[in-house]
């Protein structure tokens, strides 16, 4: 029988109070000490773990402190400081002229609003969501691979179009639930709900997640 949108949200209710018991310091992984330190952090790691981003940031943000140290780096350069990131030249042109941007149109400020923030180069809803999320406390999901796969898996989104999953687990969890799930859904797909085999056995949501209970993965 095909569970309804009542039941669906009483579902979701039980799955957020269980990833609290359990992720109770949940939080953004990417170290950074300021907004503008976080964008270029989010940019960084896109096909890249966060791990690895924190290594390379460790020196970088040491080499350029303020968006204006970016805006006007030399950009062959900064892609060597960021080779290790991967997609590096694109990367360094991304942040060199997001930073550009911020420097002249918002007097070296980050954006706080999903519009303004969209229209810097290199930066995507989840970019952008991340920020506003984090520095705003604006409600926002990040949607990333992890919460692709196990909001599917948990069968609250049947699309891996991050968008589409966005709005529609907007509906389903309340607003002020929005970033921290993101956060406890990152590190339950990181410890237990892995890609290549997530391991139910140990899964302390699976009571509610169907896949689990068909082993339908």
């Amino acid at each position: 029988m095909r569970e309804t949108n009542t039941d669906k949200k009483a579902r979701a209710k039980k799955v957020v109070e269980v990833l609290k018991e359990n992720y109770p310091d949940s939080k953004c992984s990417l170290n950074y000490s300021s907004p503008h330190e976080l964008l270029i952090a989010t940019i960084l790691s896109a096909q890249c773990t966060d791990h690895r981003v924190n290594q390379v940031t460790q020196n970088l943000f040491e080499k350029y402190p303020s968006p204006s140290d970016f805006a006007f780096c030399n950009v062959s350069l900064l892609a060597k400081d960021i080779h290790s990131c991967g997609y590096h030249n694109q990367k360094a042109r991304n942040i060199q002229s997001a930073s550009l941007v911020i420097v002249e149109e918002y007097n070296g400020k980050v954006p706080n609003n999903l519009e303004d923030l969209v229209r810097l180069p290199g930066v995507g809803r989840k970019t952008a969501n991340c920020v506003l999320g984090e520095i705003y406390n604006v409600p926002s999901m990040v949607i990333d691979t992890h919460m692709i796969r196990i909001m599917n898996l948990l069968k609250f989104v049947n699309t891996g179009d991050p968008k589409k999953i966005e709005f529609a687990l907007m509906k389903l969890f309340n607003d002020n639930e929005w970033v921290s799930l993101t956060h406890m859904i990152i590190d339950h797909g990181r410890a237990v709900c892995v890609a290549r085999r997530p391991n139910c056995n140990e899964c302390v949501i699976a009571p509610y997640c169907p896949s689990a209970q068909i082993n339908n993965f």
